[in-house]
């Protein structure tokens, strides 16, 4: 036998061999509870439908494809697509097999999102109902829960949560549970992120030395509380309030009261400020990309040293 023969002989034994495996497939029992793989032959506003290579096509019904509400099947879904499901009737009555689609991204949704919460990951999310105590948003298909404590900085009441219907926000994952379908989300976490990463910002922005103004925000025993032009706020110690010895900072300032100050100390995020160190002195307003101050540099309180250590753009 030559070699050409040998390798049609070879061709036809495969051949054979996956005919085989195809009508074995197509003939192969299906249970539910199976997950299979199909094709996307066609689309409909209310179904979705695969080719299993089986003796039956498979039917996704609208309901069964996804938990989340806002996906739409012509939108999400394209022929030729493949889709991994589970199987929940072996005969829909029509001669078809129905399957789930969401029962068996549920299946591989809990590993991934126990893999986004490991990572930190950060989401993007939509709003999609309001219940007690919080609101829900749809991470991989699983329905989570954000409890309106973890909404936003500031609180958050009952009253409030119809606002944050259809809402987009960015969360992170804080909870998994398989086991008990426990889904929990929070924004809280990245807002807190971008609070503190605007509060160095700032606080890069300033030096010790620079003089500016404010507004008292409060009074305390030991001091006075002011707000800087740029939103950061400053502590004047009682001792720093004025050149005469004074037993409360009530005596001498008001809240809402516009003072001129100078910065003193730097550190943690902290602001020292001085009212008496930075008294006849003209105030310079904060404009953080007008000017850089030399943060190493001692600056002195005169207005023409101001001047001269800035870097003008």
């Amino acid at each position: 036998m030559n070699q050409e023969n040998t390798n049609s002989n070879d061709s036809n034994v495969e051949s054979m061999d996956l005919y085989k495996k195809e009508l074995d497939s197509s003939f192969r029992k299906v249970s539910e509870g199976d997950v299979l793989k199909g094709t996307v032959i066609k689309i409909t506003d209310t179904e979705v439908s695969l080719d299993l290579n089986s003796y039956a096509e498979g039917i996704i019904m609208a309901e069964d494809f996804s938990n989340d509400p806002d996906i739409t099947i012509k939108d999400f879904v394209s022929k030729g697509d493949i889709i991994t499901a589970v199987v929940i009737k072996t005969d829909d009555g029509e001669g078809n097999i129905r399957l789930s689609k969401k029962e068996a991204d549920s299946f591989l949704a809990w590993d991934k999102l126990k893999q986004l919460m490991a990572e930190g990951a950060k989401l993007t999310v939509k709003i999609q109902g309001i219940v007690n105590g919080g609101v829900i948003a749809y991470v991989e298909g699983i329905r989570g829960f954000i409890p309106a404590s973890k909404l936003s900085l500031t609180y958050v009441d009952k009253e409030q949560l119809d606002q944050w219907l259809f809402k987009t926000i960015t969360v992170k994952i804080i909870t998994v549970e398989e086991e008990q379908k426990k889904l929990v989300l929070s924004a809280k976490e990245f807002l807190l992120e971008e609070k503190e990463a605007e509060l160095r910002r700032k606080t890069e922005a300033i030096s010790i030395g620079f003089i500016t103004k404010g507004v008292v925000e409060s009074l305390q025993p030991y001091g006075a509380f002011v707000k800087l032009d740029n939103g950061l706020t400053g502590l004047v110690h009682i001792s720093q309030i004025s050149e005469k010895r004074i037993k409360s900072p009530s005596a001498v300032l008001a809240i809402g009261d516009t003072v001129t100050v100078k910065i003193i100390g730097l550190k943690d995020g902290k602001i020292s400020l001085s009212i008496k160190a930075a008294a006849s002195t003209e105030a310079a307003p904060i404009r953080e990309n007008d000017y850089k101050l030399p943060k190493a540099e001692a600056v002195t309180t005169t207005l023409g040293s101001l001047l001269k250590n800035l870097n003008l753009k």
